[in-house]
């Protein structure tokens, strides 16, 4: 079983949990999704809010994850003959983890198989790929089949762009590939932010060493770690 899940949190500092989690499916060839609002053990930051609109007030009385209904499903299907699909999964799966969870299955994430699999743009927000890759094209009716309102930054919207986008990837790989991809690190070649934006980080190595170590000390993703120790190592 393929299992494509995004969630909303309280905010991105180490303390933060999960407020909202969704999943799409299929069971026996018939596709379902469920969508859960999860009380969390802290308030959420108004930054949060600002992202995907979830109140504390929304919050209030419905069930924790642990006794969500989307927490039984999924220790349910916590077998190794799963999969569970995600964009950026390292932080889903940390996130789950703070609630005691701990998938078993595999996993295939999206945001690495992108940036493995498509060379020629340097964005691959879930949200830029739906674009740029033309994944809106046709998301309306597959969207309504599965009755899910899209809104960018709503978990169950979310959820289902993370098929549409692991359907993508297929035409360029089979799900084993995908799940070899999803644990390999990925070598970037341009930064797409900051001061040296656009340039490529062989060039900001020679150049100015001293600003990607200073890169390292910051929050990055692990992919950008990787790929500036690679620089610093080779130049």
């Amino acid at each position: 079983m393929l299992i494509y899940l995004d969630l909303e949190t309280t905010g991105l500092e180490e303390g933060d949990r999960i407020c909202s989690l969704a999943i799409v499916f299929s069971d026996e060839g018939q596709w379902d999704s469920k969508e859960e609002l999860v009380k969390p053990p802290r308030k959420i930051r108004p930054e949060a809010m600002a992202v995907h609109h979830i109140t504390n007030e929304m919050v209030r009385e419905v069930p924790s994850f642990e006794d969500s209904e989307i927490a039984a499903f999924l220790k349910e299907h916590n077998r190794v003959d799963n999969t569970l699909v995600a964009h950026n999964i390292s932080f889903d799966l940390s996130m789950l983890a703070k609630e005691g969870f701990v998938w078993q299955g595999g996993i295939i994430d999206t945001l690495k198989c992108s940036r493995h699999l498509i060379d020629e743009i340097d964005y691959f927000s879930l949200q830029y790929l739906r674009y740029e890759l033309g994944l809106y094209r046709n998301e309306s009716e597959e969207a309504g089949k599965l009755d899910i309102r899209i809104c960018a930054h709503n978990a169950l919207s979310d959820a289902f762009h993370v098929m549409l986008l692991h359907r993508y990837l297929n035409e360029m790989a089979d799900d084993r590939k995908l799940q070899e991809l999803s644990v390999e690190p990925v070598l970037i070649k341009r930064l797409n932010f900051g001061k040296y934006k656009e340039h490529y980080l062989e060039e900001v190595a020679m150049n100015d060493a001293a600003y990607l170590r200073w890169m390292l000390e910051q929050n990055i993703d692990e992919d950008l770690q990787y790929s500036i120790r690679h620089y610093l190592e080779t130049v």
